[in-house]
């Protein structure tokens, strides 16, 4: 791959970062920091976005949680793994008893979209099987911090007041006082530059340090789920997380002009940005900012997105087969539906046969990418009493019509939307990269991966670069950064273009990338309190 750490060409506030021993990209300095400080106490990669990851539940609790799920790709020993630590929906649940509670679709908050919560089992098998440190080490930053307290950061403090704007209009029960107790204990959300402190997620995240995270699962965290589940009729109960374990998976990937871009299989929307990458390498796309590069990508992730929202589900329930997606003849007949005007999305027939993310390496090779969120911001609305654990919302996604490939089931898991992305080439790692924010992540991954490969940015210019994000049918968002040109020749070619009012919808994201001399060259996002700690 190509950097020129000289290459700019969209007004970077920041120049790339280069690092031998050790670097953590994520979107909170604090959280970065606590990854390094682990990495120079003698951790590995693997410890190091362990830690930041539970940083980033106490820093950054406007987009995670102890209660969110949690996907994991770990480059280790000349091998990528992949770990799915998102939950199921409860054993109790169905989509008759949710309709018996007067719901034509699944809510946005309450208890009935809340699913298993696995960022903590991800933390803990990550540990067990890479990790060097004690895991109870490793977890210590983050107790520190929800014990000591922090600053509250500009944009962390931005969407924290918007957060408390929605939950103080629509969570109106008595269930959802815990989450305004916790969050806005002085009834309202805390400012830019005020100390925020919780002892309740230090006690939460201590019992999970000294446990192993059994005691979430199987122990005295369990049962205060569980009490607080039966009090307000929710249908998640202990027995749900005494049954849950994380999953180890094999990546998926395909190659996209001589680099494999890996992805964590279905239920991960993953598929999404590889489907949307099979179609686009069909195509020569000679300069970045021109209105046909913009079209062809748009028309692609269209596609893709058609195909990923009818059939991504969980794995062993989809009714066609990924290899069939991904296959070189599906996305031939999908690239042939792209022209000269914007498309209306429909699913093809292959073949038949809210979101924090951070990335981690080290000086010996070990390189992670890693994401976890609560989903839509602080997610359910609930918190457990005592506990700081802000339960996700992931259930939401699930479909009511029971012909749907993603028809919510009991003990089901659903769509996800949050997915860590890798790069590797001629089987040897180039590095983990990923971008936050719901259904934009696969069309940030696509970005992203065409900034590095296709047009030759480097990772700090490839994350600065103007963005997109399609919405639905035909309408597409522009960053203000766009230029006009390429917007009027886009509504040319029929796109309902419209432009966004500020940059929060087009993803966060984080790379690092080990170049040909071995050094790290990372890149963090400048739609955020983003940083790179190095070593």
């Amino acid at each position: 791959m190509q950097y020129n750490p000289l290459h700019y060409p969209y007004g970077s506030r920041r120049n790339a970062v280069f690092a031998k021993n050790g670097m953590v990209a994520t979107s909170q300095p604090l959280a970065a920091q606590a990854g390094l400080d682990i990495l120079k106490k003698g951790g590995n990669a693997i410890d190091a976005a362990i830690a930041t990851a539970a940083c980033l539940t106490v820093v950054e609790p406007t987009s995670n949680g102890i209660g969110g799920d949690a996907f994991a790709l770990v480059w280790t020993k000349g091998e990528l793994h992949g770990l799915n630590a998102s939950g199921p929906a409860p054993r109790s649940i169905s989509i008759a008893a949710v309709q018996q509670r007067g719901y034509a679709e699944m809510p946005k908050y309450g208890w009935i979209p809340v699913t298993v919560p696995g960022a903590p089992s991800a933390w803990a098998a990550l540990s067990k099987r890479f990790g060097r440190l004690p895991f109870a080490e490793v977890l210590q930053p983050a107790i520190r911090y929800a014990e000591e307290g922090y600053p509250v950061s500009p944009t962390l403090g931005k969407y924290w007041k918007i957060a408390f704007a929605k939950y103080a209009a629509e969570a109106k029960g008595d269930e959802f006082r815990h989450w305004f107790a916790t969050f806005a204990p002085h009834g309202r959300a805390p400012e830019i530059g005020e100390m925020w402190r919780s002892p309740d997620h230090a006690r939460t995240l201590r019992l999970i340090a000294e446990t192993h995270a059994e005691a979430f699962y199987r122990g005295e965290l369990a049962e205060e789920i569980d009490r607080f589940s039966r009090q307000h009729d929710g249908f998640l109960r202990k027995e749900d997380l005494a049954a849950y374990e994380p999953e180890w998976v094999q990546p998926i990937r395909v190659n996209y002009r001589g680099y494999d871009v890996w992805e964590i299989p279905p239920n991960g929307q993953g598929l999404v940005a590889l489907l949307a990458l099979q179609i686009v390498k069909g195509f020569d796309f000679p300069s970045r900012d021109t209105a046909d590069t913009y079209h062809k990508q748009i028309e692609a992730i269209k596609l893709a997105f058609a195909d990923g929202l009818a059939y991504i589900t969980q794995r062993d329930k989809m009714k066609v087969r990924v290899e069939d997606l991904l296959s070189e003849s599906y996305a031939a007949a999908r690239r042939e539906l792209i022209g000269d005007k914007a498309l209306q999305p429909a699913p093809g027939e292959p073949p038949k046969g809210g979101t924090v993310y951070l990335a981690a390496a080290d000086a010996e090779g070990n390189m992670v990418s890693f994401i976890q969120s609560n989903y839509m911001g602080f997610g359910s609305g609930l918190v457990v009493p005592g506990t700081g654990i802000s339960l996700q919302n992931r259930g939401h996604n699930f479909s009511l019509d029971p012909a749907h490939d993603n028809c919510l089931e009991p003990g089901k898991k659903t769509y996800h939307t949050i997915i860590p992305g890798f790069l590797t080439k001629d089987d040897q790692p180039v590095g983990p990269f990923g971008v936050m924010g719901g259904f934009m992540q696969p069309q940030g991954h696509m970005q992203v991966v065409m900034n590095l490969i296709d047009f030759h940015l480097n990772p700090q210019a490839a994350l600065d670069a103007p963005r997109w994000q399609w919405i639905k049918g035909k309408t597409v968002e522009l960053e203000s950064t766009v230029p006009e040109h390429i917007a009027l020749a886009l509504a040319e070619k029929g796109h309902d273009v419209r432009w966004a009012l500020g940059s929060g919808g087009f993803g966060r994201g984080q790379i690092i990338v080990r170049n040909e001399h071995g050094v790290l060259v990372g890149g963090t996002e400048p739609r955020t309190d983003g940083c790179i700690a190095a070593w």
